[in-house]
């Protein structure tokens, strides 16, 4: 029985602080409120860099787009580097009014292809946007972002949401994300601590990021290194919710583990590489927005939270009715598990609320097994290039349209 009781308190130690850590921040995330617009002091000069590594199938319609902005436009080029695209996408890319750069690597990664593509850009910039190679703006996205660097921002990270639906997945997907942006982006934001970004949809001061992304060498994870190096030196990093960028979501279970293999393993690796310092940093220098990046790499993804959560409860709860355990540790399976789930509740915009996110969760089991299967391939995996191909571009208008 002691030892029986020993590992249940460890359990709930462990799955009860990560319940705590996600409560906290989804609560704060209700009190978030985006700062009015402010029309901007003067239009900077900004580079929308759209890295792609074979992404032949969507860059000339997402290059098109990017073009279109509500934007002066002497005052942004889009920029595409291109890694191994076939030749007629870049002849027809050449026919567009883009500043088209050719890269090539033995080894492809994000972060080389960014340092590669700046370090041949001559005209002097701004601001820094980055984007994937399937992401669409919102057609007053540069107004927003030029508008908060007028405010005093520093980097930017926009509101990343899903372009499509179309299956379970991505309907499983496209939740997941709203819920971060919540947690991660909102609720940080109203406790003073910076936004996490994602990789795209994110803007930085010019000059800066071009000296940091020389020295980034990750081959997954280039956004968690960029947040680190960021914190580390007390950059803050802004969060502006009404800047949308639409992003391409999973749409079958095999892209959906290898994405979540690659983004874990990426966690890990930080996790392990920046806690001693991070906390070093919290003791001598207090710098908590550090330490908590550090923390929040090492949370467990919501679906195997809950479904740990879901699963362990139930176990331990019988196990504690059969063996004449006491109810005080029940109770504590029980709290943990509901306020977990309200957590997430809390946490998922009422848009989701539907009869398709209904349907969706029916996935969930499979969403959570392919986790448990991602986190027991993770080794290694942030030292290999795994790439996601895209597909889809729908119409900009059909996307707003969608959110309205």
């Amino acid at each position: 029985m002691l030892v029986y009781n020993i590992i249940q308190v460890i359990l709930l130690s462990l799955l009860g602080l990560a319940t705590l850590y996600i409560f906290i921040f989804s609560i704060a995330g209700l009190f978030y409120k985006e700062k009015a617009f402010v029309k901007a002091d003067q239009y900077r000069k900004i580079a929308v860099l759209i890295p792609g590594y074979k992404e032949d199938e969507v860059i000339v319609e997402v290059a098109k787009s990017a073009l279109q902005q509500k934007y002066p436009m002497g005052h942004f080029d889009v920029v595409v580097i291109a890694d191994s695209f076939q030749a007629d996408t870049l002849a027809e890319l050449r026919k567009l009014p883009v500043r088209l750069i050719e890269v090539s690597f033995d080894k492809s990664t994000k972060s080389k292809a960014l340092h590669k593509g700046m370090a041949a850009l001559t005209s002097s910039y701004d601001i820094a946007v980055i984007l994937d190679a399937d992401n669409i703006m919102a057609a007053d996205f540069l107004m927003k972002i030029n508008a908060a660097f007028s405010a005093g921002a520093f980097a930017v990270q926009g509101h990343r949401t899903a372009k499509n639906q179309n299956t379970s997945w991505a309907v499983l997907d496209a939740a997941s994300e709203e819920i971060n942006n919540h947690i991660f982006r909102k609720g940080h934001r109203v406790l003073g601590l910076s936004s996490a970004i994602i990789g795209s949809g994110m803007a930085f001061q010019y000059d800066f990021f071009k000296t940091m992304i020389a020295d980034v060498k990750a081959v997954g994870g280039f956004d968690k290194e960029i947040e680190l190096k960021m914190l580390k030196e007390k950059y803050r990093i802004s969060y502006q919710d009404d800047a949308m960028i639409y992003d391409e979501k999973v749409q079958k279970a095999e892209v959906f583990s290898n994405q979540r293999r690659r983004w874990l393993s990426a966690q890990l690796h930080y996790f392990r590489k920046d806690i001693i310092p991070a906390l070093g940093h919290l003791v001598t220098k207090g710098n908590l927005d550090y330490f908590d990046k550090a923390i929040q790499f090492i949370q467990p993804p919501r679906v195997l939270l809950i479904g740990a959560l879901l699963l362990l409860s139930t176990i331990f709860i019988s196990g504690n009715y059969f063996l004449n355990n006491g109810l005080n540790y029940s109770t504590a399976w029980l709290i943990i598990t509901m306020v977990c789930i309200l957590a997430i509740l809390l946490s998922v915009p009422r848009s989701f609320y539907t009869k398709k996110t209904g349907l969706a969760l029916i996935s969930l089991p499979r969403g959570m097994l392919a986790m448990l299967k991602s986190l027991l391939k993770i080794k290694g995996a942030n030292k290999t290039f795994i790439h996601t191909k895209h597909t889809s571009v729908p119409d900009r208008a059909t996307l707003e349209k969608s959110l309205r």
